[in-house]
């Protein structure tokens, strides 16, 4: 099967989804959630099995990649993301029907909550066209689908005045940030010629090259990705979207959208770090960068005590690591350097895993729970001990913690840091993941040691967990313990 097969295949199951929601007589709207998550297995399953074009020669290979690993690896991250979210979203169908408008007279009790199912799979059919673009007509299509598909999810409560205010803010952001991409596309057309990134490359790595004019186009695209990707100080966005929009959502954002966003930097970036001319500029400028995020991540996520917003500050820290990779990019090959590509990668791929856990858990706990308060979660070792171990392992591989997945992203990050010689990051980058021990553990105290909170006289109840949801959770702690031991697991995918 020809590998552009698989985001035909998506968009098919949205539309599909939308016309089960449309035209179907069914009491219960969860099954197009799980359609959904069929679909996205098969999908899943034909990723190991796609076929490389012999002949890359037509029109439609300048806008896609070809026989490339890590795109395929990127689209696995997509699909993967986009089904544990439609899970989510299953066990989140209670308060997103409490807080959407009221149904017209005569319709379905559950009017709405199948486009709340289906919106996500256009958003995985962008963010896997994103993985194979390599084009910049082709990348910004794709990114702008995954955007408008986010505008509309991230204020999908209507009546949640906080879903509200961060779809209006992401909105306002998001397009400021088109701007700049757009702008800086301009500029790299009217110095290269070119749309096409391998041309692109050709054309700036010319001793001849405008570099101010480069520079400037760099620096145009740098301001747009660094707000996709969370990159301080353009981050400011992050946590009042993560906090007001849907829970599935955030997790969403926090992956799905994050990982895409850093191949399209990857992509991006890697044309001026092979310029000699441009190469320790833009190096310069992205140390700089990733030094900030590093450290306005990591101070502002210490005092939160909403538990969604001290995930939007912590995903801006993981922004500073990533970018702190591609930082110490090898301006000349280098013996046993690991490359930005692999060490982004593999970070990404482990971020997945342990994000992805936590808000499982997150989601699971709200549908018993009222409130995203670290407060809330007192005693929930009590109330199921299986959320709370769930929990702490995923924390733990945030932090860092030896073992688990998250200690190698960080390992690798650090590694090729110091290989490049680019110890003053390296020493923010320790002080960031030491504050990460406090941040993150510091939610242990309450799970194992508090009491919750409940009325005198009142039975302490358990949470339910439903059978996806723990199936996903088990698979997600086997992996990042899996990975914790040996990485080649994930690096053994796409090299």
């Amino acid at each position: 099967m020809p590998v552009y097969f698989l985001e035909i295949i998506v968009v098919a199951l949205g539309l599909i989804m939308l016309l089960v929601d449309a035209f179907a007589k069914i009491k219960d709207k969860r099954c197009i959630a799980w359609t959904g998550m069929v679909g996205l297995l098969v999908v899943f399953g034909l990723l190991f099995n796609v076929q490389w074009p012999e002949s890359t020669d037509g029109a439609f290979w300048e806008f896609y990649s070809s026989n490339d690993q890590i795109s395929l690896f990127y689209k696995g991250i997509a699909i993967i993301s986009t089904l544990i979210v439609l899970i989510m979203a299953a066990d989140f169908r209670h308060i997103v029907v409490a807080q959407t408008a009221d149904p017209e007279k005569g319709a379905h009790p559950q009017a709405g909550l199948g486009e709340f199912f289906a919106l996500p799979m256009f958003a995985c059919a962008g963010l896997m066209l994103m993985a194979s673009a390599n084009n910049l007509v082709s990348i910004f299509v794709s990114l702008e689908t995954v955007t408008i598909t986010f505008y509309i999810l991230v204020t999908y409560l209507r009546r949640n005045v906080g879903s509200l205010e961060a779809g209006v803010k992401y909105l306002i952001l998001g397009a400021l940030s088109t701007g700049f991409l757009v702008y800086g596309f301009a500029w790299i057309y009217g110095i290269t010629g070119s749309m096409q990134l391998s041309e692109i490359t050709t054309a700036l790595a010319k001793p001849e090259v405008n570099s101010i004019a480069a520079l400037f186009a760099f620096a145009l695209i740098l301001v747009a990705l660094a707000f996709k990707v969370g990159g301080a100080p353009f981050h400011f966005w992050i946590p009042d979207v993560y906090q007001g929009a849907p829970t599935p959502i955030t997790a969403f954002l926090s992956v799905g959208s994050k990982a895409a966003g850093f191949i399209v930097f990857l992509r991006l970036v890697s044309p001026f770090l092979a310029s000699d001319v441009l190469a320790d500029k833009v190096t310069l400028v992205l140390a700089t960068i990733a030094g900030i995020t590093l450290i306005m991540g990591n101070l502002a996520a210490m005092p939160q005590k909403n538990f969604k917003r001290l995930l939007a500050y912590s995903s801006v820290a993981h922004a500073g690591f990533l970018l702190m990779a591609l930082a110490s990019a090898p301006t000349k090959s280098s013996e046993g350097s690991l490359s930005p590509a692999t060490v982004v990668t593999f970070y990404l791929g482990a971020y997945l895993l342990m994000t992805l856990l936590a808000f499982l858990v997150i989601t699971t706990v709200r549908n018993s729970i009222a409130g995203e308060e670290i407060e809330s979660y007192k005693g929930l070792a009590k109330r199921s001990p299986f959320l709370a171990f769930m929990l702490i392992i995923s924390m733990a591989s945030l932090a860092g913690i030896p073992l688990t997945a998250g200690f190698y992203g960080k390992l690798f990050v650090f590694k090729i840091a110091a290989d490049q010689g680019n110890w003053t990051l390296l020493v923010i980058g320790l002080i960031g993941a030491a504050a990460g021990f406090y941040y993150y553990l510091k939610i242990a105290v309450p799970v194992f040691f508090g009491n919750p909170a409940i009325d005198e006289g009142e039975k302490l109840s358990t949470i339910h967990v439903s059978a996806p949801a723990r199936t996903a959770m088990v698979i997600l702690t086997i992996a990042i313990i899996a990975a914790g031991v040996n990485p080649n697991l994930i690096i053994g995918l796409f090299s």
